[in-house]
């Protein structure tokens, strides 16, 4: 392979400068450049695509997309480069909408999904196009805390403690703080409780949070690199991979009446049309799903949705005895509705707040 030495153009320079997005590339990074952009092959043919993903999800791509490269190259022939976006899943899907030129979508809920798709970029019915209804990983929301657990954080309730500081990223722009956002509200309604009961615990719960970083990354961030609250409600994932990178010394819970976080993926209809490079982009999406893919997916803390995987890690996961969905509590449109919109509950909540 070939290593040239460069000053490139980024990608999207408006739209970046804008969102403050990042954009990278895999294998080596061309000095001197605003991005990293990195070149599979300098000869042959070559195909591009990107994928656009939350926050989260970075490390494991950093593993799986090598391997789809490999597995392209040796099965057709052609050099792939897959460049790369992350941030906050909201954030994500408005940059999408705005003109970032994804070709593949991996995002946190699958409302932000049907957004895209509102817009005109993805056809309905993408989430038939891929295995397992198009819902690539699983989670749980997990309590983590400072280490030995200080403040003694057992349960949902625990939260409302007047003497708990917690972390929570904001879920007007967060993927993630949506799924937290549900969590805390299932933990009522999905235990025995009603809609007033779950108000008055989300709305206490919040009047704890002392930071609403934009995204799950910043919000970990805000917990472990500066120190900022008691606990911090975050992905099971994300608390598993910071133990394995060892960037802190804590502890945490995953309660047992939980949501299951449902992330999807899926092709950008209009995106992959104009670019041409549909073929790959939708083997790409394939590969995600194989077993080979989920198991770096669970080695950095996902939970697997293929069976197979699932059998091999089953002891690796905390139990949940009450695993409820989205669409338990109405599906992403009414959710959407009811908490996030301007004026909805999470809104009202936030105004009490102040």
């Amino acid at each position: 392979m070939t290593n040239n030495s460069a000053t490139t153009k980024p990608l999207f320079p408006a739209l970046f400068l804008a969102t403050g997005l990042s954009i990278s590339t895999i294998l080596p990074v061309f000095a001197n450049s605003t991005q990293k952009t990195q070149i599979i092959s300098q000869s042959g043919k070559k195909v591009e695509i990107t994928l656009v993903s939350y926050a989260v999800t970075k490390a494991a791509y950093s593993k799986i997309i090598p391997d789809f490269v490999a597995k392209w190259k040796r099965e057709k022939g052609q050099d792939v480069i897959i460049r790369e976006s992350y941030g906050g899943s909201g954030s994500q899907t408005r940059a999408v909408i705005d003109g970032l030129g994804a070709d593949v979508v991996a995002l946190a809920l699958a409302g932000d999904i049907k957004k895209i798709e509102q817009a005109g970029l993805i056809q309905p019915g993408w989430e038939k196009e891929a295995p397992n209804n198009a819902i690539v990983t699983r989670s749980v929301v997990a309590l983590e805390t400072r280490a030995g657990n200080p403040k003694n954080i057992k349960t949902w309730a625990d939260l409302t403690k007047p003497d708990v500081k917690i972390v929570t990223a904001n879920p007007k722009t967060s993927g993630g703080a949506k799924w937290n956002f549900l969590a805390l509200w299932g933990a009522v309604v999905k235990n025995g409780g009603n809609e007033s009961q779950a108000l008055k615990f989300v709305t206490n719960v919040f009047k704890n949070v002392i930071v609403l970083p934009k995204d799950a990354r910043e919000s970990s961030d805000a917990f472990y690199k500066k120190g900022q609250g008691d606990v911090l409600l975050n992905y099971e994932n994300e608390v598993i991979l910071a133990a394995q990178q060892g960037k802190t010394d804590t502890s945490y819970i995953v309660p047992p009446v939980n949501i299951s976080i449902d992330a999807p993926v899926a092709v950008v209809d209009k995106n992959v049309d104009k670019h041409g490079n549909r073929e790959v982009a939708e083997a790409f999406v394939k590969f995600l799903f194989t077993p080979q893919a989920q198991r770096e997916f669970t080695k950095v803390g996902f939970r697997p949705v293929d069976s197979t995987v699932s059998k091999e890690v089953k002891n690796k996961f905390p139990y949940i005895a009450r695993l409820y969905t989205v669409a338990d509590l109405g599906g992403w449109s009414s959710v959407q509705k009811k908490f996030f919109a301007d004026s909805a509950i999470f809104d009202k909540i936030q105004s009490g707040r102040r």
